[in-house]
């Protein structure tokens, strides 16, 4: 009996430190994720036929750390994410439809040029799948298309109930979970690693005349 209590005792504060540097991992990673570093300029959710289009301006600046890991050949990935809420006045909004648009930006310097690409599914292992590729003079020229979302079919019209609210969510951000093991480290709670904007409107199922 006594040496399960001294196990016990001896494993206590292990367990409660482990625990501790979760719930601030944990923290800094929501932190992280609750600050912005731009906005946009534009957001434009309507009905087009039988289709429910979203266009959008981000204003971003990449800050200087994110920019020179592009000079140096580190490929970045963004996320644009749409979704589509029902209001409910009795519970949380429930989210009916979603949308996603991956983009990877490169730097080759063999050429030095800048490649993005652009794919309607998660970018892994290299695999690109149906994508629409771009190059680039410069990176502002890059990022300026990166940056401009035009007429993107987020939904169909006939999913959706006339008279029913809806509203629409959107964001768009840096996916560090593309970066390398080490640059994901070094990320967490840096806020220059933090890349995203954040925003919502209401959704009007009136057809654009």
């Amino acid at each position: 009996m006594d040496s399960i209590t001294r196990c016990f005792k001896s494993r206590w504060p292990d367990r409660v430190g482990f625990r501790l540097l979760t719930c601030v991992l944990l923290l800094l990673a929501g932190l992280a994720q609750a600050q912005g570093s731009g906005e946009l300029s534009q957001l434009r959710v309507e009905r087009a036929d039988e289709e429910i289009l979203l266009s959008a301006q981000v204003q971003l600046e990449l800050p200087q750390a994110v920019e020179d890991a592009l000079q140096k050949g580190l490929p970045l990935f963004f996320i644009a994410e749409a979704g589509i809420l029902r209001e409910r006045w009795y519970w949380y909004d429930k989210k009916i439809a979603t949308a996603e648009r991956h983009l990877r930006l490169a730097y080759q310097p063999l050429t030095r040029r800048w490649r993005l690409t652009v794919t309607s599914g998660a970018i892994k292992g290299g695999s690109l799948g149906l994508a629409l590729n771009q190059n680039f003079d410069s990176l502002p020229q890059a990022l300026a298309i990166a940056k401009r979302i035009s007429r993107w079919k987020i939904a169909d019209a006939a999913d959706l109930d006339a008279a029913t609210k809806y509203r629409v969510e959107f964001r768009f951000r840096l996916d560090l979970s593309q970066l390398p093991l080490p640059f994901q480290i070094g990320a967490l709670g840096q806020n220059d690693w933090n890349v995203a904007v954040n925003l919502d409107t209401l959704l009007s199922l009136d057809p654009v005349k």
